[in-house]
């Protein structure tokens, strides 16, 4: 699990490239739905570097450990859903969601028919009651995490197609698709199980630098040699 086509970088590294920019006059602007800097000069952006969750991006422009920080990571695909809560960049509490939703012979979910006639069918029904039933429960569980944990980050890993699904369910989310604290996960993922939600424990607190074209011959930071890095999990 890996943000396409970028290196990790230390803490180190990620402290010489802000020097690096100031040095150059480049521009740094912070975006806070996706936790990220963009770094652009003149020409265009440069580079984007993804903050480690367990960091903030201080008013003085840096960066710097948050002293105690929470979220909750949402990875929805169609039938299964994984929800869990990190406190300091440790998973503490996961729930794993299954609904039977997929037709399968088009292999396709059934909320992509609700138009159709097919809906009236005994099996259509069916999908169609796990799949309301489904988002109804990650939210439910969402919520309890919202009333018992003082929550920074909210992490959503989901297809927009299903976003309504999940915002105009029964019991609704504790944040809305507008949510200052809403993060759409860069992390591609296949399953949505638990062993993915682990690979985020690392994930989200790393530095993942992506360089444009023209950025890659301005930049001179050296990738971390570290075989874990490499694997394609």
């Amino acid at each position: 699990m890996k943000i396409p086509q970028t290196q990790v970088l230390s803490d180190d590294q990620a402290l010489q490239l802000l020097k690096l920019a100031e040095l150059k006059g480049w521009q740094i602007h912070y975006a806070p739905e996706k936790h990220q800097l963009l770094i652009e000069n003149v020409a265009g952006w440069l580079a984007k570097l993804y903050l480690p969750w367990t960091q903030a991006w201080l008013p003085e422009g840096r960066f710097g450990l948050a002293e105690d920080v929470h979220y909750c990571i949402t990875m929805v695909r169609a039938g299964q859903a994984a929800v869990g809560y990190f406190h300091q960049g440790i998973l503490l509490d996961h729930k794993v969601f299954r609904a039977y939703m997929v037709r399968q012979k088009q292999g396709k979910s059934q909320f992509k028919y609700l138009k159709t006639k097919g809906k009236s069918r005994a099996g259509s029904r069916i999908r169609l009651e796990e799949t309301l039933l489904f988002f109804k429960e990650i939210n439910e569980r969402l919520q309890v995490y919202a009333k018992q944990y003082p929550l920074n980050f909210w992490g959503l890993g989901c297809a927009k197609t299903m976003w309504p699904l999940l915002f105009d369910a029964a019991a609704p989310p504790p944040f809305s698709s507008k949510s200052a604290e809403l993060i759409e996960l860069p992390y591609p993922f296949s399953k949505a199980s638990f062993e993915e939600l682990q690979e985020l424990e690392l994930r989200l607190t790393q530095f993942h630098l992506l360089l444009s074209p023209l950025g890659e011959p301005l930049m001179q930071i050296q990738q971390v040699s570290n075989t874990e890095e490499d694997d394609s999990w």
